[in-house]
């Protein structure tokens, strides 16, 4: 007995392929509502591992905007505070460029008849801007003399000068914040959002002018920039042991982070959002296998005449199993394929609403070969059901 060439069984292979394509077609609707499962399945899979992807290397991006020889403090109690006159102190400690304090404040910001209520009012001093990356597009920044004067000058976001002015030439005009003049001494360049600060937004005021907008001189919040980044962890070390030691903050009321520890914290938690979403678009691609494997084991049944017929002309076991199975690895691959392209659809549309959505070859590799599986596990019963048929009891089905 010889064996098959390679042509015969090419031939043989096609001519199956070509019988199950016309069964799929023979039932358009059962196999369409077969495929839906699947193309929800895939396409959830993409939009939620793809918008979680995005949220990842948006967190990137944002973290790393600031740049990474920047340390963070924060006192994460309402019971303590540094003073404004502490910075000094910290920016004596060994290998600190720059202390930048940050405190946010309340106030109704307008220009005559136009307000805004998208304003994040923050009052800081002169090395803010250089410490956040931040770029003045026209005026000035805030100098050492407008904090000892308490002066009421001000620098606004892209956004709220665009909003406040229109087209005119903000710098040496003047805004009202709860009612008092405050004149603009520069607007900055368009930033957009980092750290979950809108910098398009902002107006920046000198620290000690907050307290005519009721604020303090306490502070709960600030920017350091070392000198030398390769010393950032000793830098680090120096602060902590100041806050403790010297001010005798307790260890659990305050933190001193690098750049590098927030991304990688932000990065765990956005790889293990995308996993649980990755998990959860998973559920509903095992629902699309079942309903392959329901409606395969329905086309058994409604064939098992046909199988019958089959087997008595001389067709064997491993032949009526392969022809369930790629019948089975169709349906599910069209249905992938269908899935692959509204999961980049949805995707792209979800960024329309503010979403960030990133996708990759490989998740779609990953998506597209997935219901390849699902068409080869959940195909498995119904065409081992259909080969196992006796030919005689077969013929026997009405």
């Amino acid at each position: 007995m010889f064996a098959p060439t390679r042509e015969e069984i090419s031939v043989k292979i096609f001519g199956i392929i070509k019988v199950a394509f016309k069964n799929i077609a023979s039932n358009k609707l059962r196999s369409a509502l077969t495929m839906l499962g699947l193309i929800i399945g895939i396409s959830s899979v993409i939009v939620l591992v793809g918008i979680g992807s995005g949220s990842t290397s948006q967190v990137q991006s944002s973290v790393q905007s600031l740049g990474t020889d920047i340390l963070t403090v924060s006192i994460n109690s309402s019971d303590y505070s540094l003073d404004y006159s502490n910075m000094s102190d910290i920016s004596k400690i060994d290998n600190v460029a720059s202390v930048a304090p940050y405190k946010n404040v309340s106030a109704t910001v307008n220009r005559g008849t136009t307000t805004t209520s998208s304003a994040s009012i923050i009052a800081t001093n002169n090395n803010y801007l250089d410490v956040t990356n931040t770029k003045i597009s026209t005026g000035r920044e805030i100098s050492i003399v407008d904090i000892e004067n308490n002066s009421k000058v001000c620098i606004l976001g892209a956004n709220i000068a665009s909003t406040l002015f229109n087209l005119a030439e903000p710098v040496g005009q003047t805004i009202k914040l709860n009612g008092d003049n405050y004149t603009v001494i520069g607007v900055l360049e368009a930033k957009g959002t980092a750290m979950g600060t809108n910098y398009d937004n902002l107006v920046l005021i000198p620290f000690t002018t907050g307290e005519y907008l009721g604020s303090d001189s306490t502070v709960r919040s600030l920017y350091v920039r070392v000198a030398n980044e390769d010393n950032i962890n000793m830098t680090q070390t120096l602060i902590e042991n100041y806050i403790r030691s010297t001010l005798q903050i307790s260890s659990d009321y305050y933190s001193v982070s690098t750049q590098s520890s927030m991304l990688s914290a932000m990065s765990n938690i956005s790889n293990t959002l995308t996993l649980l979403l990755g998990g959860i678009a998973g559920i509903s691609l095992v629902v699309g296998g079942i309903g392959v494997m329901n409606v395969m084991l329905v086309s058994v049944t409604e064939r098992t005449r046909e199988i019958g017929i089959r087997k008595s002309l001389g067709a064997k076991r491993i032949d009526i199993l392969i022809q369930f199975l790629i019948e089975a690895l169709v349906l599910s691959l069209l249905g992938g394929a269908l899935g692959v392209i509204i999961g980049i659809i949805l995707g792209n549309v979800s960024e329309k609403f503010g979403l960030s959505f990133v996708y990759t070859h490989t998740i779609i590799l990953i998506a597209f070969l997935s219901s390849a599986c699902i068409g080869l596990i959940f195909g498995i019963l119904p065409a081992y059901r259909a080969s196992k048929l006796n030919p005689i009891d077969a013929l026997k089905q009405e």
